[in-house]
């Protein structure tokens, strides 16, 4: 596992009508008061103008695309999540374009330049991340037995450096990069799924996957990434219920028995989707935890899908994509 140019993320994934991709970035400071999510998505996933689109039997993936952004700061979370249309997206091999935001890999290192307004409060958040791995895994896993979902951990262990203008912010901390991707939408093959991800001592990270398909066993990934190995283990840990969300999402979390797993923030809220910010004790280590818990049942109901808007605008007109650093695909 090296960090070169062909394992990079791989941002031109060809994307099936109906189905979807998305990188996904989080991060956190040392002690945990500052952290933050960002999530490029083709075909997006959440998106309310997509799964009406889906239900007309039109939906191109790539005219559905965002770019997520979750800065926690100690005192709020600013959050930003623009959809935009194909005319608005440029893709290579090493780069993801959405209007005016960017993620470019260079062989080294991921650059994120985000230029977005929040929502629902607009304000300006422009800012960049540079996330420099440690190693880079290339193996993916299926999240269902038909293979049509998947996950890759593209980068379990990461430096990542923070600054943004707006708002004033700089920190430096270590965080993680993933992908997931599939053929088809999302809530037709799971009600649910609780994710957690640790980084624990010897640059290993641990990632505990726990979806309900709608068909077939409950997918359990419970893997140790660090550099040259990947170990899947069949180990069963106790899972511990957290407290409910003021949207009465259920949260739960395997960690170490007999531990006291807790909630320090939930960063993220909202009827169908929570991220937390948890302390937990894995292999021993008191480690913080990035967690979330995602209820597909809820995102399809028809009340989340007419809330959805108000926190996932659509732009209204098509402006070209950024200049890319490389030909587009």
């Amino acid at each position: 596992m090296s960090a070169t140019l062909n394992a990079a993320p791989h941002f031109d994934r060809p994307v099936a009508p109906d189905g979807y991709a998305w990188w996904y970035l989080d991060a956190l400071d040392s002690d945990g008061r500052f952290g933050l999510a960002i999530i490029g998505f083709v075909g997006s996933v959440f998106s309310p103008y997509y799964a009406m689109a889906r239900r007309r039997g039109d939906a191109d993936p790539l005219n559905y695309c965002a770019i997520n952004v979750g800065l926690y700061l100690p005192d709020r979370t600013v959050w930003t999540m623009t959809e935009r249309p194909r005319a608005s997206v440029a893709r290579s091999a090493s780069e993801l374009v959405v209007g005016p935001s960017a993620l470019q890999w260079d062989g080294d290192r991921l650059r994120i330049d985000i230029d977005e307004i929040s929502a629902p409060l607009p304000s300006r958040v422009r800012g960049t991340i540079l996330v420099r791995p440690s190693f880079v895994c290339e193996r993916d896993f299926p999240l269902e037995p038909d293979g049509v979902h998947r996950w890759r951990p593209i980068m379990p262990l990461a430096d990542v450096e923070v600054s943004f203008e707006q708002p004033s912010l700089r920190w430096r901390g270590t965080g993680y990069l993933d992908t997931n991707f599939g053929d088809a939408p999302i809530e037709r093959a799971f009600s649910s799924w609780q994710w957690t991800r640790a980084h624990l001592p010897g640059g290993i990270t641990a990632v505990d996957y726990h979806a309900y398909p709608r068909a077939g066993p409950e997918t359990m990934l419970n893997v140790r990434l660090q550099r040259d190995s990947v170990v899947l283990s069949d180990e069963v840990r106790p899972r511990s219920a957290l407290a409910t969300t003021a949207w009465g999402m259920h949260r739960e979390v395997a960690a170490d028995p007999g531990t006291l797993s807790r909630v320090q923030r939930t960063v993220e809220s909202g009827p169908f989707y929570a991220r937390s910010l948890l302390g937990i004790t894995l292999d021993g280590n008191a480690v913080h935890a990035m967690h979330e818990t995602l209820s597909l049942d809820r995102f399809a109901s028809r009340w989340v899908q007419a809330m959805l808007p108000f926190r996932m605008p659509r732009a209204l007109h098509a402006a070209p994509p950024r200049t890319m650093g490389r030909e587009t695909a």
